[in-house]
């Protein structure tokens, strides 16, 4: 009796003339997946009708043409354009059937469905064979995917691979090569959709130019190119089958590295065997293909030759960031899936805002910065952006642009350390004190002022004292916050003095007054959000620049306080033209008054004492022109920035860890680069944005603020002074003694902040007490023991003697004083023989 596959064998053919191909493959698709249905309790009518909620095919398209990127030649636009980049999306190069050899086309038949011309989008001999092992083995284990469902699988992969955060890609990547029966039957469904539409060429033309090659690099022409060096039209017979052999196991059988050769030759002998089976090689041609070694002699690796890694070299970077913000683009289409279509299909032209001159001469200075170390994993990025647009200028870093499978050693990357991580890979980095200036914000905003002075003599603080509103913050908080100052400073500082010196002890002083999320909401109004993602931190320390950020994000958050608080998103595109020649709109300018402007005028001004006599002072270009900014050092010094702006371009410069808190000051030159680089590159930006103007100065009443002055509390007790400080608002804490001609003992002589200077609300005032008069102490020594006692006493001083015994009885000080310790009671120690 003929077994279940060979009944089902021999009826296809009638199956097939009978046109029930869909009916036919549901149900054998049922068979296949049965066992699966059972184990999971799923109704078989419930996963056909999965046939029902998809749509009927998938859009093969149009070939694809390469688009174009675009930068300003420099900082005027009517100076034109030049290109920057070809990029077709990914590194790919698609060509039509009839620029691709023969044996890249029989290789794919050959070695992956055989019955390609046969069937009509599923391999029902396949499927059978597949329903058979799946039905032994209980489960899902082969799909009998014919090459119309693996250009399916390929397209929800590459649309998975286009999503624009990292987590929406998992998922969509995920679910498109998930080993599961919906995915199943959804590549079924569609390839049946797809061979209605499409002929057989057209979906071989598809698939040889829409399969993965490794790392970066889909479809044969890239993939011949990058491997052997040649067009796809020129491949040899046994290198068209080592193309092929990568496709099933990219990772594992790509050929740019050796350690995949054997796995690939192994690959790559069987689909010669199955080709000269089919009698597309001949048994002398299989021979001589076979003898070839997978091995160095074989493969030629080649940089690819289209896509950012080719394109203009001081640009590659900010091409990368403009390739991975396409699902932003609304000239691309009106939804991101549209856009993704859109951009792989090609022929767009963007034109962005990169000032190609500008970011030259960035790129130069950055890449003083050694690109890579043996002692510290070290990065730089320095980023510009125009105040009043948002438009990037210039993104620059240290290492070489590579996002190739082997990358490009130590001196190369693919992470781009100025942006966020769904745009570029990086996490971010701790900002240090630049993060001071969002708490000076939110000082200035709750009516305080410059001028009022805080506590900079405490090193240790009760975080449960900080108040944090926000409930996503990561509070509430508890236990002591320890911290230093980079350099020594008063005990009690203007807020002014604060920032112009960066002190530490004074910020965290400045924050203890303030609600942490009003600091952490000044932040975000300027555009300011963590590089990977997460939720801004609102603990004690974050005033200090704990949380991770990228560099562009600061330094389009400095172009929103240069615009007197008017803050514009960071755009990168003019404008575009599509593949027909029509203009199409760019990035909107989109900029709200998210800071009053006082405050950030003020903000400003005292940002200026940074630049001139402050931290910044090295960063500073020199050449007149208005500016103010912010400088940023990490514990241990891992990590150093600095940011200014004048009122028409907004700079970063950051020079720091990628990983690791390697001291940048024990690095050579590592604490100067950031302000060599802002120095010398904003200096040009100046030059070439021209017009610049200062900022108005900031009123009075942010200046005084809301504190109030310290009172004279010089005569009174500790009590009257405590009752009369702690009524106005303040703490108090008692401090030494120190000598008064006026002052009884132990009442009140002074203050710290002293006398008429401005505190604000609930800041530490310490009382000094006095010691009585300062009086002249006469000098005893040597003096016999009762003329001492004499001169002491009529100096009106109270007179103590101690004895000690001599060690030679002839000693000639015997009887006179040898040593006095006291001020207002003297003790004097008198040599004798002996003592009682």
């Amino acid at each position: 009796m003929p077994n279940l596959y060979t009944r089902l064998t021999n009826n296809v053919g009638s199956w097939l003339g009978l046109g029930i191909i869909g009916v036919i493959s549901g149900v054998l698709v049922t068979v296949m997946i049965t066992p699966l249905l059972a184990v999971s309790g799923i109704a078989i009518k419930n996963s056909l009708s999965v046939f029902d909620a998809l749509p009927d095919f998938i859009e093969v398209g149009r070939q694809a043409q390469n688009n174009e990127i675009y930068a300003q030649k420099n900082s005027d636009p009517e100076n034109g354009y030049v290109k920057i980049a070809d990029v077709y999306w990914q590194n790919r190069v698609e060509v039509s059937l009839d620029q691709m050899s023969q044996y890249l086309k029989d290789a794919a038949i050959d070695g992956e469905d055989r019955r390609f011309y046969e069937h009509k989008g599923v391999d029902l001999t396949g499927l059978i064979r597949a329903a058979i092992g799946n039905v032994t083995s209980g489960g899902v284990t082969s799909g009998a995917s014919t090459l119309t469902m693996q250009l399916i699988k390929n397209i929800y992969v590459q649309r998975a691979e286009a999503l624009p955060s990292e987590e929406d890609r998992a998922a969509a990547y995920a679910e498109a090569t998930a080993t599961s029966t919906e995915r199943k039957l959804k590549e079924i469904k569609l390839a049946i959709g797809l061979e209605k539409r499409f002929n057989k060429e057209q979906i071989l033309e598809a698939y040889l130019n829409i399969s993965g090659f490794g790392g970066n690099t889909y479809g044969v022409e890239a993939a011949a190119n990058r491997y052997f060096g040649v067009s796809a039209q020129d491949v040899t017979i046994s290198q068209a089958a080592s193309l092929l052999a990568i496709v099933q196991y990219p990772v594992l059988r790509n050929l740019a590295q050796p350690e995949n050769y054997s796995a690939n030759q192994i690959r790559r002998d069987d689909i010669l065997r199955s080709m000269r089976d089919a009698g597309h090689i001949t048994d002398a041609e299989y021979q001589e293909a076979v003898s070839i070694p997978v091995d160095a002699n074989f493969v030629n690796l080649k940089d690819p030759s289209s896509g950012c890694i080719a394109g203009e070299k001081y640009s590659r970077y900010f091409c990368d960031y403009v390739v991975k913000n396409i699902t932003n683009f609304e000239a691309l289409g009106s939804t991101v899936d549209e856009r993704i279509t859109n951009w792989n299909i090609g022929g767009f032209k963007l034109y962005t805002t990169l000032d190609l001159s500008l970011q030259k001469f960035a790129q130069k200075e950055v890449w003083n910065v050694p690109k890579s170390s043996p002692i510290v994993n070290i990065g730089a990025a320095y980023d510009s952006v125009e105040v009043g647009t948002g438009r990037v200028l210039t993104m620059t870093q240290n290492k070489i642009f590579n996002d190739t499978l082997e990358g490009g050693g130590a001196d190369a990357s693919a992470v781009n350390f100025s942006t966020d991580r769904d745009y570029g890979g990086s996490s971010g980095f701790q900002t240090g004190s630049t993060y001071k200036i969002m708490g000076l914000l939110a000082w200035l905003n709750s009516g305080h002022g410059l001028s009022e002075v805080v506590n900079a003599s405490e090193f240790k603080k009760d975080q449960s004292h900080f108040l944090d509103t926000c409930t996503d913050g990561g509070g509430p908080w508890g236990g002591m916050w320890e911290f230093k100052n980079d350099a020594q400073a008063p005990k009690v500082v203007t807020v002014l003095e604060a920032v112009r010196a960066s002190i530490n002890s004074a910020f965290a002083s400045i924050g203890e007054q303030l609600d942490q999320c009003e600091i952490r909401k000044m932040a975000q109004s300027l555009g300011i959000h963590r590089a990977d993602g997460a939720v801004l931190q609102t603990n004690p320390s974050a005033i200090l620049g704990t949380n991770e950020i990228a560099p562009l994000t600061m330094a389009t958050a400095w172009a929103g306080i240069a615009n007197n608080g008017k803050f514009c998103e960071s755009i990168i595109l003019d404008h575009a033209e599509g593949p027909d020649g029509a203009v199409l709109p760019g990035q909107p300018v989109t900029c709200s008054q998210t800071i009053d402007p006082e405050v950030a005028q003020a903000a400003i001004y005292a940002m200026k004492t940074v630049m001139s006599g402050g931290t910044g002072s090295a960063g500073n270009p020199g050449d007149g022109i208005p500016i103010f900014g912010k400088t940023g050092t990490t514990d241990s010094s891992s990590q150093t920035w600095i940011v200014a702006s004048t009122s028409r371009v907004a700079s970063v410069a950051w020079v720091g860890n990628i990983v690791g808190t390697y001291p940048m000051r024990s690095f050579p030159n590592g604490a100067l680069y950031r302000h060599q680089i802002m120095s010398a590159v904003m200096r040009m930006a100046n030059q070439s944005y021209t017009g610049a103007i200062d900022w108005p100065a900031p009123p009075s009443r942010l200046l005084q603020g809301s504190g109030l002055k310290i009172p004279s509390v010089e005569g009174l007790s500790v009590e009257e002074a405590t009752t009369l400080l702690v009524g106005l608002g303040f703490q108090v804490k008692l401090g030494g003694y120190e000598p008064s001609d006026f002052v009884p003992e132990g009442d009140v002589t002074g203050t710290d902040p002293g006398e008429g200077e401005m505190g604000a609300g609930g800041m530490l005032v310490r009382l000094y007490r006095s010691s009585g008069p300062n009086v002249e102490i006469p000098d005893v020594v040597g003096m016999l023991e009762a003329d001492a006692r004499d001169t002491l006493t009529n100096a009106g001083i109270s007179v103590s003697v101690n004895c000690s015994v001599a060690d030679d009885p002839l000693d000639p000080e015997i009887g006179s004083v040898i040593s006095q310790a006291g001020k207002k009671s003297v003790t004097i120690t008198v040599l004798n023989e002996s003592c009682p």
